[in-house]
């Protein structure tokens, strides 16, 4: 980031917020709401949990307070649904001229058992931390976790834009303005369609554009292929779309294939062999697939930081070639003030630079700690050795670590810590990581949580596929207790060295001498560099035969 700071003053001292709380107190029972009215932090408030057999409680943005000392039941879930009347096909509900959302969980005979009542609220004044965005034309995704204030923003966007063009909002769950025939006056002069199930979600974003020309089609919550898809042909035809999605980042957004292509998406091309040691790399890059439908990206990090890529096409090329741009940093401060503080441009590299980087510059983990022999390698992780799997267990492994898992399958992750009785946590901060662990594509990549890991001194493992044995050697190899599975097979293992070998080869290494293998194991060794285009050859008598890998 640049030292130089730019601060614009915001329209008035404070933001205005209108939340109708009062209509939301009015479908409780009695005792909750007057325990709720008892809370002198309405601001704060987010959402009330009623769940069949447990005390009620009220979340706030930082902490939850239990309500009352007695457990809800039926009558109070009855009393709550009595008064919003029948839910929609995704279970959710609203108060006429309101903003408010209640929620039903169902059991499995399809009665209501629990309800979440989710506050809304129009805050005015939100959207001049990007107000230059949203007036420039440009398509913008809002990026951010559940209740980081997406739809806020969405809403006071439609607003200002409605002002002087032809805004129509696509309001699927009613969020954006309101329950009811008539749209919530926050929405200004925006005109609102909503959507009868869900899954039309796409459909009536189409219908939008080819029926009521408007400028500006506004959308919450793009969390499908079909409705990914719609996007991209609404930006194509030349209308401004400003919507938001689930996610942390970019980086995120990219790894997720069902919305990937809102920032281009992502593919695998194979690169010729002149090209391939042209650009220092290997045969097989990622690349943007195509032009992204949102060319601006805002992360919304939290109320009052945002984080801005101007640039999503830039961006997204940058983090596939390793070398991330950083984004733009905005944030409010304590005097109402916008700071704005603007990325650094970083120059692509050139070829001289990528080659320079391939001949060891910038070494993958694979390469560290290597010479020309890997004889004596055993494990598959990086920078592990062979003492990494002793079988005792030492005094500090029932301490619980913090891992982030950047591409790697957290279901199986979870399941695999389940089963192995580990003391791990998985977090989605990385500030909060004891350990980072990847797979090796990405860490190749040298995608930007990756680098920010090492910058940070958070140790980084790496492993070759989501598979459950690798998983299960990087949590022996992190709590330095024995594996289920404890090594790979010979053969597995041969594969894996003869393709680091190649690497090495390819960044500069004059030759690598792989272990003894059989010669079943051997044949393969040598149509993997083969297809790397590279020379191999066995030496040695048996059962010490090796190949040896080098160029031509």
């Amino acid at each position: 980031m640049r030292g130089e700071v730019i601060s614009k003053k915001m329209t008035s001292k404070q933001q205005k917020i209108t939340d109708d709380l009062d209509a939301m107190l009015s479908i409780l029972p009695p005792d909750i709401a007057q325990s709720v009215q008892a809370e002198d932090n309405f601001d704060n408030l987010l959402e009330i949990i009623l769940d069949l057999g447990r005390k009620p409680a009220a979340r706030f943005i930082d902490s939850e307070v239990v309500l009352l000392p007695r457990d809800v039941t039926q009558y109070d879930l009855d009393y709550v649904t009595e008064r919003i009347g029948s839910f929609d096909a995704d279970n959710r509900a609203g108060l006429e001229r309101t903003l408010h959302r209640i929620s039903a969980i169902r059991n499995r005979r399809g009665e209501i058992v629990g309800l979440t009542c989710r506050v809304g609220r129009a805050v005015y004044g939100t959207i001049e931390i990007i107000a230059d965005l949203i007036n420039s034309g440009e398509s913008i995704l809002l990026l951010g976790k559940p209740g980081v204030g997406k739809t806020t923003m969405l809403r006071e966007a439609a607003r200002i834009l409605a002002e002087t063009k032809r805004v129509i909002i696509v309001d699927t769950s009613n969020e954006i303005g309101g329950d009811g025939d008539v749209p919530h006056p926050a929405v200004g002069r925006a005109r609102r369609m909503q959507v009868p199930k869900p899954s039309l979600q796409h459909e009536v974003m189409i219908e939008a554009v080819e029926n009521h020309n408007p400028e500006v089609i506004v959308i919450d919550e793009i969390g499908r292929e079909l409705e990914a898809q719609a996007a991209r042909t609404i930006a194509e035809r030349g209308v401004q779309l400003i919507g938001t999605a689930h996610g942390n980042a970019l980086e995120n957004l990219l790894l997720n294939p069902t919305l990937s292509d809102l920032v281009g998406g992502i593919e695998s091309v194979t690169l010729s062999d002149d090209e391939a040691r042209r650009r220092g790399t290997q045969k097989t890059v990622l690349e943007r697939r195509a032009p992204p439908t949102f060319t601006v990206l805002v992360e919304i990090q939290s109320r009052q930081h945002l984080c801005v890529y101007t640039d999503v096409a830039a961006a997204v090329d940058a983090l596939l070639r390793g070398y991330p741009t950083p984004p733009e940093e905005r944030s409010w401060d304590e005097e109402g003030k916008i700071r704005i503080q603007r990325a650094e441009v970083r120059q692509a590299p050139t070829v001289n630079q990528s080659l320079r980087r391939g001949n060891g510059m910038e070494k993958t983990p694979f390469q560290r700690g290597m010479s020309g022999n890997i004889s004596t390698r055993k494990a598959t992780l990086a920078g592990t050795s062979e003492a990494d799997f002793e079988t005792h267990v030492p005094a500090h492994a029932q301490e619980v670590k913090n891992i982030y898992a950047f591409g790697v399958a957290r279901n199986r992750l979870l399941q695999v810590i389940k089963n192995m009785g580990v003391p791990a946590r998985l977090v989605r901060n990385l500030e909060e990581a004891d350990t980072f662990v990847t797979q090796r594509r990405y860490y190749r990549e040298r995608l930007q949580p990756v680098i920010q890991a090492e910058e940070m001194s958070i140790p980084v493992f790496v492993i070759k596929s989501n598979s459950v044995n690798q998983i299960e050697q990087f949590l022996a190899n992190v709590f330095m207790v024995p594996a289920p599975h404890n090594m790979m097979s010979e053969h597995s293992e041969a594969l894996e060295q003869a393709e680091d070998a190649i690497q090495m080869v390819l960044a500069g290494e004059k030759y690598v001498d792989l272990r003894p293998a059989s010669a079943n194991v051997r044949r393969e060794q040598h149509q993997l560099a083969q297809k790397a285009s590279l020379v191999s050859q066995s030496f040695g008598t048996e059962p010490n035969r090796f190949v040896r890998i080098f160029r031509d």
